[in-house]
């Protein structure tokens, strides 16, 4: 079952050393800022844990992964202030994904938009369904994907990311988000999907948990300025959100 709570769920079950973290929103597994912060401060409370080894990163229901960023949210921003903040709940989670001592394995099961791709880009596997399929709307409603940009060209480079950012309209299949780097394995079922995921996750923490650690310093090489990155792309959504041209938009995705 989906939740029905408007600031949308976030659990946490552990299954021998993997935690699988799972959120959920009415809206499509979409985010308001609340469930953001949420998120954050769990993948923070998840890497000092060290009864834990690897994390799992899923989404309630059967129909989308994750719509991106919550409609609601972005037709209340009233200021450039209140708009960085918002955008800088996805910062906050990509750079809580990026410094999490854990490895992070994605499940996704259902279609990814916008900020819900910059949340797959940083996991650091993905196994993926063939439902999977993943488009970045942001241009068509007036704003970028300038805070998760930096996580997607680090999976898949800066020709996929023109490639999503400029047909904003259009959807990629699964095998391409493969085949672009962005997904390790994709599954023709969801429940062949769930199979892999828990053998892949419980032989991943089975391994020596210093060489996990450093392994995913090695992947995360380069990224230490991130901090100050996203949170300057923040501000520029922020800004964007209160245009004339997005307002209208948001409200003509609305209806």
């Amino acid at each position: 079952m989906s939740t029905t709570r408007p600031n949308g769920s976030l659990y946490t079950k552990t299954e021998g050393k993997t935690a699988i973290v799972e959120f959920g929103h009415p809206a499509g597994n979409s985010f308001p800022l609340e469930l953001l912060e949420r998120l954050e401060k769990e993948f923070d409370t998840l890497s000092e844990n060290e009864d834990i080894r690897v994390i799992v990163l899923k989404s309630e229901g059967e129909k989308a992964f994750c719509a991106g960023a919550s409609f609601d949210e972005l037709l209340a921003v009233s200021d450039a202030e209140a708009g960085k903040k918002f955008f800088g709940g996805f910062a906050g989670v990509i750079n809580a994904m990026r410094r999490c001592k854990k490895l992070i394995v994605g499940r996704v099961h259902g279609k990814v938009v916008g900020g819900g791709v910059g949340l797959a880009a940083a996991c650091d596997y993905v196994l993926a369904a063939e439902a999977a399929a993943i488009k970045l709307s942001e241009l068509s409603i007036g704003i970028g994907p300038f805070v998760i940009a930096p996580a997607v060209v680090r999976k898949m480079g800066n020709a996929a990311l023109a490639e999503l950012t400029l047909a904003p309209d259009q959807w990629k299949n699964a095998y391409w988000a493969k085949e672009k780097g962005l997904y390790a394995r994709v599954f023709d079922r969801v429940s062949e999907l769930d199979k892999e995921v828990a053998l892949f996750a419980e032989k991943l923490s089975s391994y020596n948990p210093q060489a996990l650690l450093e392994m995913k310093k090695i992947l995360w090489e380069g990224t230490d300025q991130w901090d100050a990155l996203l949170n300057s792309r923040a501000e520029i959504s922020g800004r964007l959100v209160l245009s004339e041209f997005t307002q209208q938009a948001l409200v003509k995705f609305k209806k």
